[in-house]
């Protein structure tokens, strides 16, 4: 029973974290659409100098939350597809563990905040020259390999546990089914080029899909497990 309740609270945190990422994402939009990220490393300082939040917002501060959130995701999928192929989902959840631990490793948003600070508040044209020149460098890593690594990997978990759950009897084919479109469109990252960017957004319709199937079938099988518990 101790062993069931735990696989419980899994079905149930994942569940939430779903229908949680879903929310996030329109506001994602609309931050990148209303405030679209600066073009010069200069342009991300006097950001900050005016509007901290919005500043950390076009740093990607929502997928600081997202990631964690996807995290909590991931375990709820794998309790409940780890009977059906416990393998393919212990290879997917590292993959994706170790995408989210790199892309944290890439985030840049509150060094930049303070680099910013700096910059201001320097009177010398040597000492301001140097902080462009790091925090141009932390952007270069911000755009950088991490990130590509991050999308790539998180791609490729979703891959595996879509064809994981072709095989389970616990969701159905069309949920597997979006998270394999999803997860293809995944696989380049969005910082390459205009393919990337295109295949990015495109990628949001079937992962928000997705997201939806499979938050409501984690809060099933947590409502399942809690009568089965109390019989």
């Amino acid at each position: 029973m101790n062993e069931k309740y735990n696989w419980h609270k899994l079905y149930k945190t994942g569940g939430i974290a779903a229908f949680a990422i879903v929310f996030i994402i329109p506001f994602q939009i609309v931050i990148f659409t209303v405030f679209p990220p600066p073009q010069t490393t200069l342009g991300f300082f006097e950001l900050f100098r005016e509007n901290r939040i919005i500043g950390l917002l076009s740093l990607d501060l929502l997928y600081y939350i997202n990631n964690v959130l996807l995290l909590l995701v991931y375990l709820g999928l794998f309790s409940s597809l780890r009977k059906v192929n416990f393998a393919n989902m212990l290879i997917a959840i590292i993959i994706g563990f170790t995408g989210i631990a790199v892309y944290y490793a890439s985030a840049i948003g509150f060094e930049m905040l303070s680099i910013s600070k700096q910059y201001f508040s320097t009177e010398s044209i040597e000492v301001k020259q140097q902080l462009l020149t790091v925090g141009q460098g932390l952007i270069e890593k911000y755009k950088g390999t991490a990130f590509d690594v991050y999308y790539v990997f998180n791609a490729i978990t979703l891959l595996i546990i879509s064809f994981t759950m072709l095989k389970s009897g616990t969701f159905s084919k069309a949920t597997a089914i979006w998270g394999l479109i999803a997860g293809i469109f995944m696989i380049i990252p969005s910082t390459a080029g205009v393919l990337g960017l295109v295949f990015s957004l495109i990628s949001l319709i079937p992962w928000i899909v997705f997201s939806l199937l499979i938050g409501r079938k984690l809060i099933q099988l947590y409502r399942l497990e809690e009568n089965l518990t109390n019989e």
